[in-house]
């Protein structure tokens, strides 16, 4: 073996113990000749359910303690793909937990969900493990969508799914991952009929439809008459796609594995949306289950219809399917959309890629206040939890997916002329595991260049003028290199490198940050932040 592939491999094992030729290399996506290559989104789109509406494809994706949340996704070849908008604008409708004064629900917040389509209308119900079932609708998916209804307060629960059968009646199914007192088991399946309105279960219609070993995930369908239970659960080779089939949704039901998983290999692809294309092929929309320094990426799986099974991926032998990272574009669509990452800040709103790191505080940040800038006024972290990791308890941070691609350029120009004593302000890289801060910070009336790489400050530059230039470059290794510049056209790098990782189901953010330390003061003026993401 050519000792550079060598060692590409053995980083690629090291840095997320998982790997594939197409991740090794960076290729992705629509490769611009007829094929695509997985991953087709290599950044953290996880816990993803999608549907077909007319020649559209719309996909939903958790977002936790992100604000706005449940982020909809838009295509119209299912491999180049947009940002549409999102479902949830104010997290505090969901939970206080999830507002800037707590910060304190990593791993919890908005998990997965389902989008579906029907009665004229988008549907979108999910789950928090905390506070239960939400639900909302919308005639656009880019929105307005309705301020989330709260479906069911309940804990211990998830990964739910609404449906509509032939005859307009709804139903709701989703796991209950807690210990069932009645039989003590975990990860019961259970199945409800809701109000034709859509936001109520009626509870005496429960039944459980399922349980085994980290059954979730679930989605239902309705195929040639037939109905089909989606959802994954954990056997000894790992986590794997499964599909129960009955002529009546009470059962009884026929289960079957749809594929084989090699988590060091394959990521293990599961939770996702089971899709037909116009022409009449299917595919199934995924995320890879195991999670690397960018989080849980996204793949399209072809779907093989064997004795009315729908096989995931590559069929084996034994008609179960294994991971494929490429082949055939579904659809020739000669349309240019990607991912936004860039921003302006010159449309009077924030652009759909932005997510704040919980519900921002109101009134410390604006797009009014100076034309053409976004401005954040800085104030004191929450201070009641004692963590290491400041960047996870302040506020106003404003972040984006990382993306795992081979070269990647992310520039934000700061406006550092009204800082106040005690306040930090620039670009961060960060997760629950590990963090780096780079940017301005001012004492004593003095701005000071400071990268702060999990506690271990560099500083010692004084910057004397209005505004700096602050970048990060990192590759599909997810090696960060910080620069900085003083006139937009010479950068100069700093300190060490930053591994960027994951931690509670997510993968590492890129973002801007303003806190100060000492008291509610101060504030930076962001000219605009580029992303370069190119192949």
């Amino acid at each position: 073996m050519d000792r550079l592939i060598f060692l590409s491999l053995l980083l690629c094992l090291q840095l997320s113990g998982v790997c594939s030729k197409a991740q090794m290399t960076g290729n992705w996506g629509d490769q611009g000749n007829g094929t695509y290559v997985n991953p087709v989104l290599p950044a953290d789109y996880s816990d993803l359910d999608a549907i077909r509406v007319g020649d559209d494809y719309y996909a939903i994706s958790s977002t936790m303690q992100f604000s706005p949340g449940m982020v909809v996704l838009h295509s119209k070849d299912l491999i180049n793909w947009e940002i549409a908008g999102h479902v949830v604008d104010d997290l505090t409708r969901i939970s206080p937990q999830l507002n800037w004064d707590r910060m304190n629900s990593y791993g919890r917040g908005i998990w997965a969900g389902s989008i579906r389509y029907y009665n004229n209308k988008f549907w979108v119900y999910f789950g928090t493990p905390d506070d239960g079932f939400f639900m909302s609708s919308a005639t656009n998916p880019a929105g307005p969508w309705e301020p989330v209804h709260h479906l069911w307060s309940v804990s211990g629960w998830d990964d739910c799914c609404s449906f509509c059968d032939d005859d307009g009646q709804l139903y709701f199914i989703a796991t209950n991952f807690a210990v069932d007192p009645k039989n003590n088991k975990k990860y019961n399946i259970h199945l409800f009929r809701m109000t034709p309105d859509g936001k109520r279960l009626i509870m005496e219609s429960d039944s459980i439809i399922h349980q085994s070993n980290g059954s979730e995930a679930n989605k239902l369908y309705k195929i040639n008459g037939l109905y089909y239970h989606y959802f994954s659960e954990v056997k000894p080779e790992g986590r794997v796609i499964m599909m129960a089939r009955s002529k009546n949704i009470y059962g009884p039901w026929e289960t079957r594995q749809l594929n084989h998983v090699d988590p060091k290999m394959d990521r293990e692809p599961n939770q996702g949306g089971l899709l037909q294309a116009p022409a009449g092929k299917w595919y199934f929309l995924t995320h890879h289950g195991s999670g690397g320094w960018e989080g849980r990426p996204t793949s399209l799986l072809p779907v093989s219809w064997i004795n009315g099974w729908p096989v995931i991926g590559k069929p084996d032998a034994d008609t179960i399917g294994r991971m494929v990272w490429s082949g055939p574009k579904p659809i020739s669509d000669k349309r240019k959309i990607s991912i936004q990452s860039s921003d302006e800040f010159d449309t009077g709103k924030l652009n759909v890629q932005w997510e704040w790191n919980y519900q921002p505080r109101a009134g410390k940040w604006s797009l009014t206040a100076r034309k053409g800038y976004l401005r954040l006024y800085a104030f004191m972290p929450v201070s009641a939890r004692k963590q290491a990791n400041v960047i996870l308890r302040a506020g106003n941070t404003l972040t984006q997916r990382s993306m795992r691609t081979p070269n990647n350029t992310a520039t934000v120009r700061i406006d550092v002329s009204h800082m106040a004593d005690g306040q930090f302000s620039g670009l961060t890289h960060f997760s629950t595991t590990s963090y780096s801060l780079f940017g301005i910070k001012q004492e004593n009336g003095i701005r000071t260049l400071v990268y702060d790489n999990n506690g271990k400050d560099t500083s010692g530059i004084t910057i004397s003028g209005e505004s700096v230039w602050l970048r990060s470059t990192w590759g599909t290794e997810g090696i960060s290199q910080y620069a900085f510049s003083t006139d937009g056209k010479t950068f100069k790098t700093v300190g060490n490198t930053y591994q960027l990782t994951w931690g509670s189901y997510r993968g590492d953010r890129i973002g801007i940050f303003n806190f100060n330390t000492r008291e509610d003061n101060g504030y930076v003026d962001i000219a605009w932040f580029r992303y370069d993401y190119r192949k």
